[in-house]
């Protein structure tokens, strides 16, 4: 009998052990305490990795770190935001380990795909000009038998599957959704960031259509050439045809990462004549010229070019009449590859080279091709989100600060971590909505709330002007101005300008959009399409 109760004994004793055990962590202090050992062996086992990946490692200190720093010129509309967009100005960013800037940035970048939500897409192809292709990727939910991508004829106006209602919550006027221009990364990759962007804005009501440039997101190249990185000219008809195509509906934009080159470059070269009510970049390249000579690690350079170098080799049999495809697939950074498909001199062939005629051709191509070139013709808000710890761009000392406190066009949202598109929120793990999501698509319904009350004051003052009050000089100056512009739009057969709104611009101060100061000029928000 008692060697049966010992075999008993022997048989429950692993069974009994684990129970003990998990009571014993169960209880809070023993709980707490355990916590805390595993945070910190995993903390210690991150640090030995980031080492042997050669990773940039951030002191706890700065995790704990609070943000956002606007910066921006003292504006009617700055102080608007800061008033309406409550995560703007209350921002919920997540702690370690989903808070690891590297963490963020490769699950951004290389996480899986499912994390956007079960997203589908339906494409439209476009021919440009010159007989090359675009696509254009309208997202569609997942359990939809409809097709509400398709904002033609009776579906726009009825607004197909609740699209009137989520239309009017962005406050624009209009009964139509509004349409989200989304342009991923340079190297053409929609990331599991850019689906959970369109996930949450089919929930808020808004339309999102991915823009593949030629040759990238399965986009066929039927011409032998690629887009240089701040070419707007494929966006550029793209956004007409939107505009044709749907006229009563309100255009927006969203750029990731490197593709606010391509945003920018639209934004500077159409001016008053961009068909965008408002744009958003997160995490952009700004400078693109020194974020190619700004080397990456080792990971990210790395697997960057190969993503890049699987693309070519895609279309290896087309480009070889037009470029050396075997010495572009043994680049060794994004500054040579890009020198060597764009630039007339072969572009930094050797490492290093300066003086001569790649270095000549290198800063010509940057001459036509830097996003900010064309900085002081933007007429439509711009929102960039940018976080300190950023791991693929340069350091935040090298950002154009100047330009965000000077112009009434440009706010920059600058956190103290995030990532590279990252921005992981407190509430849940990396798989969450981001913050810099809920950023941008509120931002986007503030300033069409903004700028539906600046419309209502400036009918007020027409219609007083109209009962005979003296009208101020400069808005009478603007509206004859305007009936010039019209006439010309007439002549041009392009769609009507918006209502002229006046936008106020106060004095400039500290740059971070608190301080109001006294209102010293008048700006007049003012789009036409004269270009």
């Amino acid at each position: 009998m008692i060697p049966v109760m010992w075999d008993l004994v022997l048989c429950l004793l692993p069974s009994l052990v684990l129970l003990l055990t998990a009571l014993l962590f169960r209880w809070p202090p023993v709980r707490a305490c355990t916590g805390q050992l595993v945070r910190r062996a995993g903390r210690l086992l991150w640090a030995w990795l980031c080492w042997f990946l050669e990773l940039t490692l951030v002191p706890d200190g700065r995790m704990d770190s609070e943000g956002p720093q606007l910066v921006c010129k003292p504006t009617a509309l700055a102080q608007f935001l800061l008033r309406h967009c409550g995560s703007l100005a209350r921002p919920s960013l997540a702690s370690w380990p989903w808070g690891d800037p590297n963490i963020q940035t490769l699950w951004s970048l290389a996480g899986p795909l499912g994390a956007g939500g079960g997203i589908r897409f339906a494409r439209d192809y476009l021919q440009v000009k010159d007989g090359g292709v675009v696509a254009l990727d309208w997202a569609v939910g997942p359990r939809e038998e409809a097709e509400p991508w398709r904002l033609g004829g009776a579906k726009q106006e009825q607004g197909a599957g609740g699209g009137v209602g989520r239309g009017r919550a962005l406050s624009c006027h209009t009964s139509c959704p509004p349409i989200l221009i989304l342009i991923p990364n340079s190297w053409g990759r929609v990331t599991p960031h850019l689906l959970r962007l369109c996930a949450l804005a089919l929930r808020q009501g808004y339309y999102p259509v991915v823009f593949h440039r030629r040759g990238q997101g399965g986009c066929p190249l039927v011409t032998p050439r690629f887009q240089e990185f701040g070419d707007p000219s494929d966006l550029v008809q793209a956004v007409a045809y939107l505009r044709y195509r749907y006229q009563s509906s309100a255009l927006l934009a969203v750029s990731e990462g490197s593709g606010s080159g391509l945003l920018l470059s639209y934004l500077g070269e159409c001016g008053s004549s961009s068909y965008l009510m408002a744009a958003a970049c997160l995490s952009p390249v700004l400078q693109g010229q020194l974020w190619f000579e700004t080397p990456l690690r080792p990971l990210y350079r790395w697997g960057v070019l190969l993503y890049q170098k699987l693309q070519l080799s895609r279309y290896a049999s087309a480009l070889s009449a037009v470029m050396d495809v075997e010495r572009l697939l043994t680049c060794s950074s994004q500054r040579e590859l890009e020198a060597a498909m764009f630039c007339s001199g072969g572009g930094s062939r050797v490492a290093g080279q300066s003086g001569g005629r790649e270095e000549v051709a290198w800063g010509d191509y940057w001459e036509r091709n830097e996003p900010l070139r064309d900085a002081d013709e933007v007429a439509v808000p711009v929102l960039c989100v940018r976080s300190r710890d950023d791991p693929l761009l340069p350091p935040a000392s090298a950002l154009p600060t100047q330009l965000f406190r000077n112009s009434p066009y440009f706010l920059l949202a600058l956190t103290a971590r995030g990532g590279h598109c990252g921005f992981a929120s407190r509430d849940g793990d990396g798989g969450a909505p981001c913050w810099s999501h809920e950023v941008a698509l509120e931002y986007f319904r503030a300033v069409a709330e903004f700028l539906r009350a600046e419309e209502r004051k400036a009918s007020g003052t027409r219609g007083a002007a109209a009962r005979g009050s003296p009208a101020p000089q400069w808005r009478t100056g603007a509206a004859a101005t305007a009936r010039k512009r019209r006439a010309t739009v007439l002549r041009r057969a392009r769609p009507p300008a918006r209502p002229l709104v006046c936008f106020t611009v106060g004095s400039e101060g500290r740059g971070d959009g608190g301080s109001s100061g006294e209102e010293q000029d008048m700006f007049t928000w003012h789009r036409s399409y004269t270009r």
